[in-house]
């Protein structure tokens, strides 16, 4: 007997706004598995070093409070893409949490200073893509944006896609040499992170 035809998933917004929960269902289980030991490592470090999923684990805070400063900084150039933008900053400012980071100062209202964000902005990642400083006040149209932030909505969120993508490679890259929590964890935030690109990206040409 045949097998019906699987359910085709909606196009445009109604897509997007499934993908985005979608990815927030994944982040609630990366915060569950970031929160069960977040003091667990299987390679402690000697003399009160830290180990070396310790270390990792403060760079990957670090890497996602800056990835919010870029948030926050395409945000302050372009406010009408909050709608957008705010759920996947959120989830970005749990995965800093998740790290064992701070998300005090990176709450997920609509477009603080990306200057402000964390202190995140004094480490960006290692992308060597520009960094998204704090910025004063961009036209909500889009012609004069924030410096470090391209000059079209388009290209914004470009940017923003390959950063979330290049982190989320580097993360992939740094699963061996941690302990097997870190690793879930960094798999998890990584996965998201690649949908993050996705749903950037998607419907934006």
């Amino acid at each position: 007997m045949p097998f019906p035809p699987p359910p085709r998933l909606p196009s445009g917004p109604r897509r997007r706004s499934l993908l985005v929960a979608s990815a927030a269902s994944a982040a609630g289980a990366v915060l569950v598995t970031g929160c069960s030991g977040g003091s667990g490592g299987g390679d402690g470090g000697t003399g009160g070093s830290p180990s070396v999923s310790e270390r990792a684990r403060a760079r990957a805070a670090r890497d996602s409070a800056g990835l919010v400063a870029r948030y926050d900084a395409v945000l302050a150039a372009y406010p009408r893409l909050a709608a957008r933008l705010a759920p996947l900053r959120a989830e970005v400012v749990r995965h800093v949490e998740a790290f064992g980071g701070t998300g005090a100062s990176a709450t997920a209202s609509g477009g603080p200073s990306a200057g402000s964000s964390s202190g995140a902005g004094a480490s960006p990642s290692a992308s060597g893509s520009p960094s998204m400083g704090s910025s004063s006040g961009a036209a909500a149209g889009g012609g004069s944006a924030s410096a470090g932030v391209p000059g079209t909505e388009k290209d914004a969120l470009g940017q923003l896609a390959a950063a979330e993508r290049e982190l989320a490679d580097r993360r992939v890259a740094a699963l061996t040499g941690v302990d097997g929590e870190l690793a879930r964890l960094l798999a998890s935030v990584a996965a998201a992170g690649a949908g993050h690109a996705f749903l950037l990206t998607e419907g934006a040409a």
